[in-house]
């Protein structure tokens, strides 16, 4: 396990590598206070070519997105730092060659890598394995389904469709378990149960991927990473690192979800409300809890692996701040067919603006958008409309109803109430900044409801490898 820096000089850097963005932290190890912080969105999103409902991203962008974050970090703290946490984006795949899968460089005293022989990366988000590919499957060893946005389903997926590309590459892992290998030029890619169980065909329990079930299916077992436990260290960095001596401890990669509960829930009496793109409502269960040998897949509740064997109860939802993405998009173009110009930022300001003058409404907006994964063809509607609540301000506060109910629909109060629930912490970036979702969760769950501060991955992340001993 890490080694505690708690009493110790120095900083802990926290990595989260996001769907939309790269966010940086330097926590002080021994005020254990976050002093410096950095967001720099990736745009990293391309158009695919190998699938209409394929869901990709540029590592590229996303590692110019984390030099941007690492750039703007004081250089004097830079030095100091003892150890570096990364997390990130769950459930999807990256492929690269393990000795030539990034080129290191030096420009004006900073060093850093840039990608090479790395394939796009394919999100959680991705969605080209239908419900009749998955079907047609090994039942896996395991008590979480396998779902579309899977690594081991898109790695199925391109063993049926496109064979010949998976024999470019010798690794693969999420797009975390990826920069932790480059920064410490691992020989073959390590992953967490956090991480692995995002991928499917892993079992929590032992600990280990369904080996013989993959090679039974002729799956390319060399490609899956070396299992280590959540907390543990992966390596050292190679090199110097924008003023990060070589030599610096690197724990191996954690998935963002488990790391911003990480950040946030204090006592067994707490659940956590996590909404940035994705949403997901969380509770930690009791130290003896086991899950069932074999999942359930209609149901909306999964258990995710935490940290010291332990389970959180997790209704994680595909339609969180995407919700609101997508409503002020559309607005957006249907502005652009009128020869109207106005930024985005600008539409979804004045959308709250709206909602907050308007708050209550008749007009009902389900909003399961992109489908959930225990129901694929659940879709978004509208109804009970009327003359009389078709404002922005009707709309706007029904579509973040709609996103809260449908968190309720998947863990209901009462649920919560029987689980011990007592207070529920709210955090992640679509909630922080939409006043209107925080009216409709404390409108929604009869619970006290905190906003936490420092409430993020990266803080996380940070703190894992602060506490860890």
């Amino acid at each position: 396990m890490a080694a505690s820096l708690s009493g110790s000089a120095g900083f802990v850097l926290g990595v989260d590598l996001g769907t939309t963005s790269v966010k940086v932290v330097l926590l002080d190890a021994r005020s254990e206070t976050v002093t410096d912080r950095c967001c720099v969105p990736t745009h990293s999103d391309i158009s695919s070519t190998s699938h209409t409902h394929a869901k990709e991203q540029d590592p590229a962008r996303i590692i110019a997105a984390l030099d941007q974050c690492m750039d703007a970090l004081p250089k004097d703290k830079l030095k100091k730092v003892k150890c570096i946490g990364v997390c990130g984006q769950m459930h999807g795949i990256v492929l690269w060659k393990s000795k030539s899968g990034c080129e290191w460089l030096s420009k004006a005293e900073i060093v850093r890598f840039i990608p090479k022989d790395v394939s796009q990366l394919v999100t959680w988000q991705d969605g080209r394995c239908s419900a009749d590919f998955l079907s047609s499957l090994p039942k896996p060893d395991s008590h979480q389904s396998v779902a579309t946005g899977f690594g081991c389903a898109t790695i199925f997926w391109y063993m049926k469709h496109r064979p010949e590309f998976l024999s470019g590459f010798s690794d693969a892992g999420t797009i975390q378990d990826y920069v932790v290998s480059m920064l410490c030029s691992l020989d073959k890619c390590v992953m967490t149960g956090q991480n692995a169980a995002s991928w499917g065909y892993f079992n929590t329990n032992s600990n280990k991927w369904n080996t013989q079930i993959l090679k039974d299916a002729g799956f390319p077992v060399q490609l899956l990473p070396v299992m280590v436990e959540s907390g543990a260290v992966a390596g050292h960095t190679s090199s110097e690192w924008f003023g990060i001596p070589a030599h610096t401890a690197v724990g191996a990669a954690l998935g963002d979800f488990q790391c911003s509960v990480y950040s946030c829930m204090t006592d067994k009496g707490d659940a956590v409300l996590n909404m940035s793109t994705s949403a997901q409502l969380t509770f930690g269960m009791p130290a003896e809890f086991t899950p069932p040998s074999s999942p359930d897949p209609l149901s909306p509740v999964a258990y995710f692996p935490y940290f010291h064997s332990s389970y959180l109860a997790v209704a994680a939802s595909l339609n969180g701040g995407n919700v609101m993405a997508t409503f002020v998009r559309m607005l957006d173009s249907w502005m652009k067919e009128f020869g109207l110009e106005v930024n985005e930022s600008t539409i979804y300001s004045r959308l709250i603006q709206s909602a907050l003058a308007q708050p209550d409404t008749d007009l009902t907006v389900t909003t399961a958008l992109l489908g959930e994964r225990h129901d694929p063809t659940s879709s978004a509607s509208v109804s009970q409309i009327s003359p009389s609540n078709l404002s922005l301000g009707h709309v706007t506060r029904a579509v973040c109803r709609g996103i809260i109910e449908n968190m309720a629909t998947m863990m209901p109060p009462q649920s919560l109430r029987a689980a011990g629930v007592r207070c529920i912490i709210g955090s992640g970036s679509a909630l922080s900044c939409n006043t209107v979702l925080q009216q409709e969760v404390e409108r929604v769950f009869p619970f006290p409801v905190v906003y936490g501060k420092d409430v993020d991955s990266a803080v996380g992340v940070a703190m894992v490898f602060k506490d860890q001993t």
